[in-house]
């Protein structure tokens, strides 16, 4: 099976334990992800199957929707449930009404710059942050830009001083540092609770299966019906590129397009879906300045 399996990322699974778990119940080694999860948060995790892993690098700038949960008036030195309490500071949230909390969102949308938290996977000088910080040591971090194109209130927990929004957000936007500055706009100091990624490009949260879902319904399914099974919850190589132009090459432009010779053509520049004469999807190609090159080969019949 080749493509891209949509996973609903259940708590305290790593998004390794999911890619390593995944290939179990395939019985297949080439099984990917295009970026990961915290062990805490659930939701969206697309996993690259057989030939669907020469696809992860049209999948890297993605962006992405998530459901975050945070709590006001208490910081934690990862920023997120899973740190230490650092720091408490007294916040009556019932001060502000919900078009109030709205408004503080709002100021968060557009183009801005984050510094990453320092418990992140990002590497400085070879090093991981969380490798620094774990030593307690002071690294400079320099800031990213990121853009936050929508942020919307969902609920307000005036009891738990806790807020729940979702985000709509540029890659490399880190929730967790999202959240502490939000709860600075209140004057306090607050951490990420608790985070679901309900949207990674065009893979929904809708159309996600879970890890322990998956592996059930496999050791229900029969042996012969447990391709068709797999095939309706795939995504296929030619489905992703479906926004993509169809181009159809004669057996002998095929040929030279395959062992990797240039074609002229007339078509704007873009990547393109390519077929042989009897409709069989071969892969993508690329045009540059009117010329036709091999980008991503699938089937080569």
């Amino acid at each position: 099976m080749d493509g891209i399996l949509v996973i609903n990322k259940e708590k305290e699974y790593t998004s390794f334990d999911v890619v390593a778990k995944t290939r179990k119940i395939l019985n297949t080694k080439k099984v990917g992800h295009t970026g990961t999860l915290d062990p805490n948060a659930t939701g969206v995790l697309p996993l690259l199957i057989g030939k669907g892993t020469k696809l992860s690098k049209y999948l890297i700038d993605h962006d992405k929707v998530y459901r975050a949960t945070l709590k006001l008036g208490i910081k934690t030195d990862t920023a997120d449930i899973e740190g230490s309490i650092i720091e408490k500071k007294e916040i009556d949230l019932k001060k502000f009404k919900k078009h109030d909390i709205e408004e503080i969102l709002r100021e968060f949308v557009g183009k801005q710059t984050q510094i990453p938290p320092m418990y992140s996977a990002i590497k400085i000088n070879g090093k991981k942050l969380y490798e620094y910080a774990r030593k307690n040591e002071i690294i400079n971090v320099e800031p990213r830009n990121i853009e936050i194109y929508n942020i919307a209130l969902e609920n307000v927990n005036y009891t738990e001083n806790e807020i729940i929004y979702t985000v709509e957000c540029s890659k490399g936007t880190y929730i967790r540092t999202l959240c502490e500055d939000i709860a600075k706009k209140f004057n306090t100091v607050g951490y990420m609770k608790d985070l679901e990624r309900i949207k990674v490009g065009k893979f929904n949260i809708n159309d996600s299966i879970t890890i322990t879902k998956l592996e059930k319904d496999l050791k229900d399914e029969n042996e012969l019906d447990k391709e068709k099974y797999l095939k309706n919850k795939m995504i296929t190589i030619e489905e992703f590129f479906e926004s993509k132009e169809k181009i159809v090459l004669n057996k002998k432009n095929l040929e030279l397009f395959l062992n990797g010779v240039k074609l002229d053509n007339e078509f704007n520049d873009n990547l393109y879906r390519i077929y042989d004469e009897e409709n069989n999807f071969i892969g993508i190609g690329k045009i540059q300045k009117k010329l036709l090159k091999r980008e991503l080969i699938i089937n080569e019949v």
